[in-house]
Parts: C-alpha cells; structure tokens; sequence
C-alpha cells in the first residue's frame, strides 16, 4: 500500500483520482484545496486529513515526513497553470508526481521540470487515458501495420458545452487554462502525434473563447480539427436527444467510435504508475508544444483546408 496526498480535492477532475487511489488498494493521507465543497472524499478516504491552506498542508506533510510517515506519491488536481509549482512541491518533499493533463502550459515548464527529476531522482508522470483506450490501442495496431506512404485524412470534432459559470472560471482565462484547444483538447492532440507521428505543419483557423478550429499535418495524417464549450455548436440530432456533447472522429471517412470506456481509464492509468509504466515529461511534450503553438498563433480565417463545422458559424 502506497500513501497519496491530493492536490485540488474540490475540481471536476478529482473523484476520479479519489476512485482511483481507493481501487489500488493505497491511502490518501491528506488533501488540499482552497475550496471547501469536498464531501466527495466521504466516499473514498473520510479519514484523510484535509486543508484549505496551502501552507498547513505544507506543514503536514513535512511534520509526516520527519515522523517516518512517508508520502509515497502526490496526486495533482489544481488549475493548469499551477501544475508546475505543485509538482515541484511534490519532488522537494521526496514523492513522486502524478498530474492531470496538460500536464504544463509552456514547453519551457518541461525542461525545467526535468531537471528537478533528476535532482531528486522522483518521477513526474502524467494521465494520458486515451492512449489506454482499447479502441484507440487498436487503431494505433492497424496504423503501425498500414502502408508506410499512407497518409490519412481525419475529421476530430469535439463540442463539450459549457454554461455561463465557464468563463467566469480559470478555465475561461486562457493565462490560466491555456484556452480551449489546450483545456479540453490537449489529449486528442497527444493521441493523434501518438498514433500518425510528428507534427510538420500546425495552422490556426479559428481562435475565440469558446471554440477553436485548425489544421495539422502530422507525418501520416491530415486532421481538420474543431472544438469547442458552445452549445450552439452541437449537430441539431444530437440535441434532439437530449446531449450536451458531441464527440467524432472520422478516419478515411469512417467514424472512430470511443465513447465509452472513459471513465475507469484513470484506475487504468494508476495502476501503470504504480507498475513503473507511467506517461512521463517527455512523452507529454509533443502536446503541450502542439497546443502552444495553437495558442500563439493568429487564425488565417477561412482560407485553406478547414474544418466543416467552421461554414456554420459567423465569421
């Protein structure tokens, strides 16, 4: 049995760590957050310490570590762009890291936290769940053993809608979040140079607040991409049922079906960490410069190969 701390006990992301941590037989000792709204964890650990200050959870832990109680692993939860600051926390109080995507905001935060790897000999690993995804193992199988020429052409939409209380949020402060081709796309973007190789050209068509749309040429793929937190957004036949999200990927045309399944992939994820297989700085990178690079760069507009869902909106 290994002894977790948490980080962001009250975000969206942190009852699948919860659940996570409970189903492979570890304990959570202590938790943080600033907010207090946290009866989740009754759930999971109600015996765990828990804090609203930053610096008496520092302390806690501390005061564990030189009682002999040793926390084995700090699970990090918090908003993106403090991802960094706490997994530095995590390595100078001698425990490995385990971060919710994007793991940072700027290429740069890799590097650094590199180094810290190797200065406290931790490691950094982050949750990567679609690419433990069978449906998406198998495509990456059926993409290793096509043609060596072949280069594919792929639509990725996904709409995730989002009310009022989005933008109010740090997810609303692309300083805070990365905006919303790294908040809620950076995963796809990480499954896609996983499975069809490194990106050769990353062009902007779209770049609002709620939704952005662009091109990537990939080594064997052509992806027209969409996303976006905008009801408004969603094909009229999904809504007529009822949906508030609405998540495709065609492939030459055919259509990826991986809409289940997501939700144990963290356990999944946990239980590779703590075999020693985790998704480390590294295999992050790709990503996170991906994503950078969308948010840097001026949208060109209509102009090019675009994605179909842009001719819908109002330019």
């Amino acid at each position: 049995m290994k002894n977790f701390a948490l980080i962001g006990a009250a975000g969206f992301i942190a009852p699948r760590h919860l659940k996570a941590i409970k189903e492979t037989g570890n304990n959570l000792l202590a938790a943080l957050d600033k907010h207090d709204c946290v009866g989740i964890m009754d759930s999971f650990f109600p015996e765990a310490d828990f804090f609203v200050e930053y610096e008496r959870f520092d302390r806690h832990i501390d005061k564990l570590k030189r009682q002999g109680v040793k926390v084995d692993y700090v699970s990090i939860c918090t908003p993106n762009y403090l991802h960094d600051s706490h997994i530095r926390f995590a390595l100078r109080q001698g425990a490995n890291a385990i971060c919710e995507k994007p793991i940072v905001l700027n290429p740069w935060n890799i590097d650094a936290l590199a180094e810290i790897e190797k200065e406290t000999g931790k490691r950094i690993s982050t949750i990567l769940q679609l690419r433990l995804h069978p449906t998406i193992i198998e495509l990456k199988k059926q993409i290793v053993t096509a043609p060596k020429d072949k280069v594919f052409d792929i639509d990725l939409t996904y709409i995730t809608s989002r009310g009022r209380w989005y933008f109010i949020s740090w997810k609303g402060d692309v300083h805070k979040s990365g905006g919303v081709a790294t908040n809620i796309g950076v995963h796809f973007f990480d499954m896609l140079t996983w499975i069809f190789g490194d990106v050769k050209s990353n062009v902007v068509h779209i770049s609002r607040p709620d939704k952005a749309a662009g091109y990537l040429e990939l080594e064997r793929a052509r992806v027209r991409w969409f996303l976006s937190v905008d009801y408004n957004d969603i094909p009229n036949e999904i809504k007529e049922k009822g949906q508030r999200t609405y998540r495709s990927i065609h492939i030459a045309d055919k259509e990826l079906e991986f809409s289940s399944g997501f939700t144990d992939l963290h356990t999944t994820s946990y239980q590779e960490i703590l075999a020693g297989n985790s998704f480390g700085l590294e295999d992050a990178r790709s990503s996170i410069e991906t994503v950078f690079s969308i948010r840097n760069t001026s949208p060109v507009g209509l102009t090019g190969d675009y994605h179909p869902f842009c001719k819908l909106l109002k330019l």
